[in-house]
């Protein structure tokens, strides 16, 4: 299976509302689309959006990625994926946003390739439907009781509330959540980064104090304050999942080798796509660590692509935070996974299953 041709284009996607977080703003999300096609006929989607406020990566630095690794490898036989995937990655090395559509693309056309699903590609059985929460995003308080209170009418029973202006403010908001919700939803809470130590162990001590059930607190600190997260472990019983601390598998080991977290948040745009992904799942079976399958503000080509990684680790991938797609005002793509509130299914149809992408500015 010879790599024809590759194609890169853009999809802009407006929000149902604002997306905020202690790290940024959102009104829409901006998807760089990666289409490669085979002299067998079969095609390969790929899809990455821009967070330079996380990964460092702009559009102008995917794209330049992209182009890089366009001259690599058309020509390449997928027969052998695995040295296409390390020429690829040797190319573009430090490119987590451009590897991870890459990834997502041949990966697809693999699958195809052997006429399976690409959770059974991977190694899954038959787990086709999943069930995600949805993110309330960072506001004031009665802003975020009314998106909470909206999310539980439209199904959903887990809500990741943003938290990291201010750990006052944010005990504040999460009282005014639980009171709203009762036991009607799971709160996870995510600070993205924004606490000090001592600001993290006072707030879920009050948290903790106020006997508020929470299921976990995400990245309370800073990515690289390992010895700051194994602190605040050590002083609550609230699990600490970390997110931007864990962007490759080497990452993951010192965070495990620290004591620094609970359970870990696995990203495609975040730790440069599938495969990364799957070895990341792994080293957290082995030590009986339990992961959540998260997203940046992606399209569903990209979140579609996590959706079946995660069906295919489920004993390891216990949580699943996949709401991108739904918190867009337009479902472009035709085919593929099914994002329906929060209900995700997952097509019998081989590879990723997607049959186009409206919408997409392609670039020449």
């Amino acid at each position: 299976m010879i790599i024809t041709s590759i194609m890169f284009g853009e999809n802009i996607i407006p929000l149902k509302q604002s997306f905020v977080t202690a790290l940024r703003r959102v009104e829409y999300l901006e998807s760089i689309v990666v289409c490669v096609k085979t002299e067998s006929g079969w095609i390969g989607y790929g899809e990455t959006a821009p967070t330079e406020a996380i990964t460092g990566e702009s559009k102008r630095s995917i794209m330049t990625a992209l182009r890089r690794v366009q001259k690599e490898i058309i020509g390449e036989d997928l027969a052998n994926l695995d040295a296409v995937l390390r020429k690829m990655h040797a190319t573009i090395d430090g490119h987590p946003n451009a590897q991870s559509a890459m990834e997502i693309a041949l990966y697809d056309l693999a699958a195809q390739a052997a006429g399976l699903p690409l959770v059974t590609y991977l190694g899954g059985s038959s787990i086709r439907s999943l069930e995600t929460g949805i993110t309330i995003s960072l506001g004031s308080s009665e802003e975020m009781v009314a998106q909470a209170l909206h999310a539980l009418d439209d199904g959903y029973r887990s809500l990741k509330i943003k938290l990291g202006a201010d750990p006052r403010e944010d005990l504040e908001r999460i009282v005014a959540i639980h009171d709203a919700v009762g036991e009607g939803a799971r709160l996870k809470l995510d600070a993205n980064q924004g606490w000090s130590t001592k600001e993290a162990i006072a707030f879920l001590s009050a948290i903790e104090a106020r006997k508020i059930p929470v299921e976990l607190i995400e990245q309370p600190l800073p990515r690289e304050d390992l010895s700051g997260l194994a602190e605040v472990r050590r002083h609550t019983t609230v699990p600490i999942l970390v997110d931007e601390s864990v962007f490759t598998l080497e990452d993951a080991k010192a965070v495990l080798a620290r004591g620094a977290a609970d359970c870990i948040n696995i990203k495609l745009d975040k730790c440069g796509g599938i495969s990364e992904a799957l070895r990341i799942a792994d080293l957290c079976a082995e030590a009986n660590v339990p992961c959540m399958m998260g997203c940046m503000l992606e399209g569903a080509v990209s979140v579609g692509a996590a959706a079946h990684v995660a069906a295919a680790r489920p004993e390891t991938i216990t949580m699943i935070d996949l709401d991108a797609p739904m918190l867009c005002a337009d479902q472009p793509v035709r085919g593929g996974v099914v994002f329906s509130g929060a209900a995700i299914t997952i097509p019998e149809r081989s590879g990723l299953g997607i049959e186009e992408i409206a919408g997409v500015m392609w670039w020449e």
